[in-house]
């Protein structure tokens, strides 16, 4: 837990960030700015996506400065991307003072504020985050969800809000920063292997799980995900802790409300049917997607229930909320469309997968949703020592895509690129072993004169439709798909 509470009442209370264009640090200035609180920040002057969201709550990003400590600043919340003893707006907080707060501190103290509902796993915290906000809208509950992404039902905004008596937030494992949040119900998407520089083995990383779960009250709720070994694994090791958690499955493989049974996907739309609810629909592709949206379902019936409504009343609020929603930045997020030299149509889709199984799965959901698509992706793997200790998943996940071109690593600050075992060249040697048309292509400038070569060809008989080009990564690569759209344009 956090050194310091936060305020029964944030009205008029001056928070200032350190590393404000962070994309959960922007998320929690919008959860503040909507309680009333006054925000200032800091940060580089290069651009990011999170500018235009600070530009719409008239925040602007100040350049680091002592002078940005202004005697009105009553509390601190910085980025840990920055020293508390080498920034200047952090060496004069601590100078005067201030009581200081980690990002991941400062969301633990807001769900203190709130009966808060936590969204973890490896794979699918934003997205059904996203779906959990969408759902909540529709519905007669006093709520506030953060995301870690703009999601694009949210009115492109990391945030919805329609009170707070009810908060839901997407909660990390990395470095156990999820442990500062304060739950009373969990949902747990997945447990894998992942961040080997904390978490060197499985077990590690799963025990953060456990010990995350084991947060709950008494009579806590963990909404997991029945069909995935990590999560079953989790909340058993958890139920043998603390007996009093209620444990509620969904998925495939779950009995009870939150049973799913996939359907067919037809025009742009994939059928699926929940026990409690009937037939539903989803408009973004992929089973994990549908699963994601099943999670989000179980949460917003649990939370009509604790605030003694009956969820069956409230079916066609939550179906329409599945159909209205559209994804979040970097989550199977379409782009652009441009025409071929040939005349013939193309996708570009942006996604943040940047884990073997993510991978497989997102790309599995474009094969069926986009049939008639000749499928090109474009991967950047994200740090070293995943890449290096996932190798092999890694070179056998782009089964479902037709052409692969695989671009250098994205390190982290963490490490030492020097030192490491592995690059995206040795990645792509791998991948063919497991795929018959993969290319390397380092920079992205080659990376779109590849892409455009691919795309000047007819995409043949099975592919009528034309192509999808998805640049795919947690680095910055979805600047191969901007240059490619310039060129086509």
């Amino acid at each position: 837990m956090a050194e310091y509470q936060f305020p029964s009442e944030f009205s008029g209370f001056h928070f200032h960030f350190v590393g404000i264009k962070g994309t959960g640090m922007v998320a929690l200035v919008e959860i503040l700015h909507a309680r009333g609180a006054v925000i200032t920040g800091s940060d580089v002057s290069e651009r990011f996506y999170t500018d235009e969201i600070l530009e719409k709550l008239g925040i602007s990003a100040l350049p680091f400065s002592e002078k940005n400590i202004t005697d009105s600043v009553r509390f601190v919340i910085y980025s840990s991307a920055y020293s508390v003893d080498k920034n200047p707006d952090l060496i004069e907080a601590k100078k005067r003072g201030l009581p200081m707060m980690l990002y991941s501190e400062a969301l633990g103290a807001v769900s203190g504020t709130s009966y808060s509902c936590g969204v973890c796993g490896v794979h699918g915290k934003t997205t059904t985050t996203g779906l959990c906000g969408t759902l909540l809208k529709e519905l007669p509950l006093d709520s506030q969800v953060l995301a870690g992404s703009i999601i694009k039902s949210f009115g492109d905004s990391c945030v919805m809000t329609k009170g707070h008596e009810y908060f839901v937030a997407e909660t990390c494992e990395y470095q156990r920063h999820f442990m500062a949040f304060e739950p009373k119900k969990i949902i747990l998407t997945s447990v894998e292997s992942d961040h080997q520089d904390y978490y060197p083995t499985y077990e590690d990383i799963l025990q953060a799980f456990v010990d995350y779960i084991c947060k709950l009250p008494e009579g806590g709720q963990v909404i997991y995900c029945a069909d995935e070994k990590g999560a079953c694994q989790a909340v058993e090791k958890a139920l043998a802790r603390r007996s009093d958690i209620q444990a509620i499955p969904y998925g495939e493989n779950a009995s009870g409300d939150y049973k799913l049974t996939f359907g067919r996907v037809e025009s742009g739309v994939h059928y699926f049917t929940v026990a409690a609810l009937g037939e539903c629909a989803l408009c973004v592709p992929g089973d994990h997607n549908v699963r994601n949206a099943v999670a989000a379902l179980a949460l917003s019936c649990e939370l009509l229930k604790t605030a003694g409504k009956n969820p069956g009343d409230y079916s066609e609020g939550l179906k329409n909320g599945l159909r209205n929603f559209a994804g979040g930045k970097r989550r199977s997020e379409i782009v652009g469309r441009a025409k071929t030299p040939l005349g013939q149509d193309v996708i570009f889709i942006d996604d943040y997968g940047h884990h073997p199984t993510a991978i497989k799965t997102t790309l599995a959901g474009f094969k069926e949703f986009y049939r008639n698509h000749k499928i090109i992706v474009d991967f950047m793997s994200h740090t070293y020592t995943r890449t290096a200790a996932l190798l092999e998943e890694f070179a056998s996940s782009f089964e479902s895509a037709d052409r692969v071109i695989i671009n250098k690593i994205y390190g982290s600050a963490r490490e030492n690129a020097d030192s490491a075992s592995v690059t995206g060249e040795i990645l792509a040697d791998h991948a063919k072993k497991y795929h018959k048309d993969v290319s390397y292509a380092g920079e992205f400038g080659e990376a779109a004169e590849l892409g455009l070569s691919f795309l000047s060809e007819p995409s043949g008989k099975d592919f009528p439709d034309g192509y999808v080009f998805v640049t795919m990564g947690a680095g910055d690569n979805w600047k191969v798909g901007v240059k490619l759209m310039e060129k086509l344009s």
